[in-house]
């Protein structure tokens, strides 16, 4: 049909929200002072601050107004493209398989039960889209007990990082009446007796005794505790198992070994992948679990403290009796696996040295004393099935290139299923029966997408230099036989933290930018991930943050140079870590860049840590109350580098078309990060200069009822994607394709 040119309303002249500048506001940070301007943002439930998102949400409302044709026609291809039937790995507990499934366009996907695999139908066990009438109530965590006689499961309201854990039978669907309230960062750890599990939580806020939707709570989050609640009693009667109010910031996640002997307790501090190791014999306890009731909470467990440094990283793989097996960083930044007697706690040796190249994704016991082990070389996917005694590779297990995005396995089973999908493969569920002397990957459930052909499209990676010549993976995904004349609309998105991977994915969204807007989508594996291990990821944090901004931008021109597009149809996007990363870019080369969509960013890079969990990122970040990481942060800081560039640049010069996304009830990136930077940036680059420059739009859109982005909707998720889409082709003058 050829593009249809765009039908849209032109832009009105913007009149930005005033928001009250307090001057008094000025903080000494080691000698520098650093005026604060928006500090009252921060007092989210004031009458001022609501004032202020209700201007600012009107205002983006008017901007998306002249955004209708694109939006219209965007939600409904995404709607269309999202009715498909969506499948997760079962999970198997006592002869039952368990799973998560979607038809196609519920808000959530629901919990299904089937009893074997080729006898009785399927039956949704439990429903999350009964939970709400809005669906804003979500299944953030389950756990099935090893007999498969009850479910626990924890619900998020609003997207918040706080859960709620209730508690079913699975044979009859009745709830018992067990609620346990202030669960947070936790996992759910059943005994393999069936009686109960451990979790961990905080200390109910002192700001109020509110429920938990009621509002956001901001304050630092610190006493993280470990219960064990005992089914069919009251949260008040769980047994309070291990604390430590010396060390407040300290982070309990309790796990049962396969066995069922012993409790492992993982001690963190920040999101640094370094933890201490705790275990307990639950064997060796005089009466059990139960003869510790009510012990007036000095029944701690007696946990033996196995590593008791932050050195390094250790998870669980399987037991034998007191011989355990960890993967770790433990001297060795790519990760490999080890084994220790705990009777002998200096008897450490490696059973899976480092590889050279590869990355040590994860490893999972199955069929006795078999491992599946999943490799991450040039961010590509390597699966093999090696010995647990030995280490010694027994096969490799070819895979596409994509992402392998859950194994589903237990040392009792004799089959494995593997979640794998790329940027254009929907989903495959494989089934792997690892008794076999060579195994198979046969495929148990394939997703399609109706509407969907894959060979329209086409993947590669490219590796590109940065500023300091270090070579850098992308992915490029597009149309078959683009011609490279610099016209096409690119996304570009990148996060750099934390050690977390950007693989290979589908989405439906990304489909439709490419087909009906002719996009290139594009995703750099920056440093500050982990896709090379712990040296990838070191080499963007701390004082080499700058790197991760670099190797962005780098990103930006070698997609110009190579004649992908140019910078007016050059789009950027990233969340959470990515925001920031996203802010920072634009702030240092906003001649770079078409459009901009920061999703929940951290933008306040000295004040991050007094809010909620965000202490734990100073591993990555630094901290302000230190002098020398003070000057790292405040050279980057989005809050404080907001400039106006024509002052540099020439009058022609001006930021991005401008998307700052965020959501009331995110109670992990506060919305006030947001709120600050936006209204600085309208302030900097708007309101304070008579006639200026910078005539693209700076607005931000601010979802209700959200958090920061886990537990949404399916007509959330289409929505908030037709909104920063039809906004970025709107300002880039990008023309529908039918």
């Amino acid at each position: 049909m050829g593009s249809l040119p765009a039908a849209d309303k032109p832009l009105p002249a913007l009149r930005y929200p005033p928001a009250r500048r307090d001057d008094d506001i000025v903080d000494d940070y080691h000698g520098v002072l650093v005026p604060d301007p928006y500090r009252w943002m921060e007092e989210l439930e004031s009458e001022e601050v609501k004032e202020f998102v209700d201007a600012q949400a009107a205002l983006a409302d008017a901007v998306l107004s002249t955004c209708d044709d694109h939006r219209g026609r965007l939600r409904r291809q995404l709607t269309a493209l999202f009715d498909h039937p969506r499948y997760r790995a079962p999970f198997k507990r006592a002869g039952s398989y368990f799973y998560l499934h979607n038809p196609g366009l519920q808000p959530h996907s629901a919990l299904y039960v089937q009893h074997g695999l080729g006898g009785g139908e399927p039956d949704v066990l439990l429903d999350p889209n009964t939970f709400s009438d809005d669906a804003t109530v979500s299944l953030a965590m389950f756990a099935v007990s090893h007999d498969g006689e009850h479910l626990a499961y924890g619900t998020s309201a609003s997207g918040s990082d706080w859960v709620t854990i209730r508690v079913m039978r699975v044979g009859d669907r009745r709830h018992l009446h067990d609620e346990i309230s202030w669960v947070k960062f936790s996992a759910i750890a059943w005994t393999r007796d069936g009686k109960g599990f451990f979790y961990s939580r905080f200390p109910a806020p002192k700001d109020d005794g509110a429920p938990l939707g009621s509002g956001i709570k901001t304050s630092v989050n610190l006493n993280h505790e470990v219960y064990y609640h005992f089914l069919g009693t009251d949260q008040s009667e769980d047994l309070l198992c291990w604390e430590d109010p010396d060390h407040p910031k300290y982070i309990y996640t309790p796990e049962v070994s396969e066995d069922g002997k012993y409790v492992i307790l993982s001690v963190a501090e920040t999101s640094e992948p370094v933890n201490k190791l705790y275990y307990c014999d639950l064997s060796l306890l005089p009466d059990g679990l139960e003869a510790m009731k009510g012990n007036n909470g000095n029944a701690m467990l007696p946990f033996v403290k196995l590593v008791d440094e932050f050195e390094a990283y250790y998870a669980l793989i399987a037991n034998d009796d007191t011989q355990f097996t960890f993967l770790t960083n433990k001297d060795a930044p790519k990760y490999k696996l080890s084994r220790v007697d705990v009777n002998k706690p200096n008897s450490w040796m490696d059973v899976l040295p480092e590889d050279e190249k590869a990355v040590l994704e994860s490893a999972c016991a199955v069929h006795g004393d078999k491992l599946l082990v999943n490799y991450l070389s040039d961010v590509k996917y390597v699966l093999q099935m090696r010995s647990l005694v030995t280490g010694e590779l027994l096969h490799d297990i070819p895979i596409d290139i994509g992402s392998v995005n859950g194994i589903s396995g237990r040392r009792d089973d004799s089959e494995v299923f593997i979640d794998f999908a790329s940027f254009l493969t929907p989903g495959i569920i494989y089934r792997c029966d690892v008794s076999k002397e060579t195994p198979q990957m046969n495929i148990y459930r394939e997703i399609s997408v109706s509407g969907f052909d894959r060979t329209d499209f086409e993947a590669k990676q490219v590796f590109y230099p940065s500023k300091d010549g270090t070579k850098i993976p992308m992915f490029i995904v597009s149309k078959k036989s683009i011609v490279l004349d610099g016209s096409h609309p690119t996304l570009l998105y990148g996060y750099g933290g934390f050690g977390m991977n950007m693989t290979p994915h589908f989405s439906v969204t990304r489909i439709v930018l490419m087909r009906n807007l002719g996009f290139v989508s594009c995703i750099a594996n920056i440093r500050g991930g982990g896709e090379y291990g712990e040296d990838w990821h070191k080499a963007g944090s701390l004082a080499n943050k700058q790197n991760c901004f670099d190797d962005f931008i780098a990103a930006g021109e070698f997609l110009v140079s190579a004649g992908y597009t140019n910078p007016s149809r050059l789009c950027v996007e990233g969340a959470s870590n990515g925001g920031l990363l996203v802010a920072a870019c634009i702030n240092q080369r906003p001649d770079l860049f078409g459009c901009a969509l920061a999703h929940v960013g951290v933008m306040d890079m000295l004040r991050f840590h007094k809010f909620t969990i965000g202490r734990a990122w100073t591993c990555d970040f630094g901290c302000s109350e230190k002098e020398e990481e003070f000057h790292w942060l405040i050279k980057y800081s989005p809050l404080h580098n907001v400039r106006r560039p024509w002052e540099k640049g020439g009058r022609r010069q001006q930021y991005p078309s401008t998307m700052l996304l965020t959501a009331d009830h995110d109670d992990r990136v506060v919305p006030s990060h947001t709120l600050k930077f936006l209204a600085t940036m309208q302030h900097v680059l708007c309101t304070s200069v008579n006639e200026s420059p910078q005539t693209n739009p700076i607005v931000a859109r601010i979802d209700r009822k959200s958090g920061h982005g886990c537990g949404r909707s399916t007509q959330k998720i289409i929505g908030e994607a037709a909104d920063r889409y039809a906004f970025a082709a709107k300002m880039m003058g990008i023309s529908w394709i039918d």
